[in-house]
């Protein structure tokens, strides 16, 4: 038995969908599409009378119409600034290749080309496994609720390369600190913060001065700073305040001494962010570019990422003798595994102590 029902989508288009039982005895759906109800609707007469006659299981959606719903299914579920980079990566990356492709005919094949096309414009392998997980979730979601064939399940993504952190030595380290130490304000302070504590720098640049209890010393990590792209009416972009980017990365991390005085000396209303001194924080952006300044006025090398320093903090704390689980929940990571992997990098220095407590026997 076959039913279709029509309805029109928050998108402005008009959807049939196709209700019937297979051979199986089990309830299957096909959708259709339409800019007008009509269209819409003919499709489905088509689709239907074909289905009758040919006994075959027929849809018409593309892949472009897939990602489209699949976004509406999880608006709900993450936050403004996870929907806005799935919807850039669809834009940008799936639509312009497969977008008028119907999900019934997606070969792995199209896929492996999809990947060495992108391959060859440059984009690194880790961002091309981006693309394609959010791909893969596309289709799970489609393979669920329409039962086609899912063309991306299996696929291999390309070997990812361990990205070159560069970090500061300790005698850069020193030197920074001593610049920080002679120039106290908004800027050296959250350059301070990452260096000595590991914060991130949407959580620096979202930090208010409530957020700091000197008398406790400690802070606490509530929120995060990030400019996102907007998609409803004209393309642009905005700057947003949200909750970190996990659960863990929600936390209290206790003030070491060396910061005090600094605090104290800087301390201003509760209200106030901690890098600009007003009601108007600093977005990450244009941190990135005072870190640069800061970088050139001490004759480090630009080449010096803000991240840098949180990789800094962390390798100087294992070297300093922190347990992993203590540090791995300063910075905010889910797991120790996480802090293992992509923070714990030994110096040349620490390599030779420990490669020195080797003896040979006289």
């Amino acid at each position: 038995m076959i039913r279709g029902s029509t309805y029109q989508r928050k998108d402005g288009r008009w959807e049939c969908r196709l209700s019937f039982v297979d051979e199986n005895g089990r309830r299957r759906y096909r959708s259709f599409y339409g800019k007008t109800k009509k269209e819409a609707e003919y499709k489905l007469e088509v689709a239907s009378r074909s289905m009758v006659e040919k006994k075959e299981e027929i849809t018409e959606m593309t892949v472009k119409d897939l990602a489209t719903e699949w976004l509406y299914a999880v608006k709900n579920r993450v936050k403004e600034s996870t929907l806005c980079n799935y919807r850039m990566k669809i834009e940008k990356h799936i639509v312009p290749a497969f977008g008028s492709v119907q999900c019934t005919v997606m070969k792995a094949r199209m896929v492996y080309e999809f990947i060495e096309k992108k391959l060859g414009e440059g984009l690194s392998a880790r961002y091309i496994t981006d693309i394609m997980t959010l791909f893969k979730s596309i289709f799970r979601y489609g393979a669920r609720e329409y039962d086609f064939k899912n063309a991306v399940d299996g696929i291999i993504m390309p070997k990812k390369t361990k990205p070159e952190i560069k970090m500061l030595d300790k005698k850069q380290i020193d030197t920074l600190s001593a610049y920080i130490n002679n120039n106290q304000n908004g800027t050296t302070l959250g350059i301070a913060l990452s260096l000595y504590t590991g914060m991130r720098i949407g959580e620096v640049c979202a930090l208010r001065w409530q957020d700091i209890d000197i008398e406790k010393r400690i802070l606490t990590v509530s929120h995060t700073i990030q400019r996102i792209q907007c998609f409803e009416g004209e393309r642009r972009t905005k700057v947003v305040i949200t909750e970190p980017k996990s659960e863990s990365s929600r936390r209290v991390i206790p003030i070491p001494d060396c910061l005090l005085p600094m605090l104290e000396q800087l301390s201003d209303k509760p209200d106030r962010f901690v890098l600009s001194g007003s009601l108007k924080p600093v977005e990450p952006r244009t941190m990135q570019n005072r870190f640069k300044r800061v970088l050139n006025n001490v004759n480090l090398p630009s080449t010096f990422r803000y991240h840098s320093l949180r990789h800094s903090m962390a390798s100087t704390a294992i070297e300093l003798g922190f347990d992993v689980k203590t540090l791995s929940e300063i910075l905010g990571h889910s797991s120790v595994q996480i802090t293992l992997d992509r923070y714990i990098h030994s110096s040349m220095e620490h390599k030779r102590s420990c490669m020195n407590l080797l003896t040979m026997a006289s």
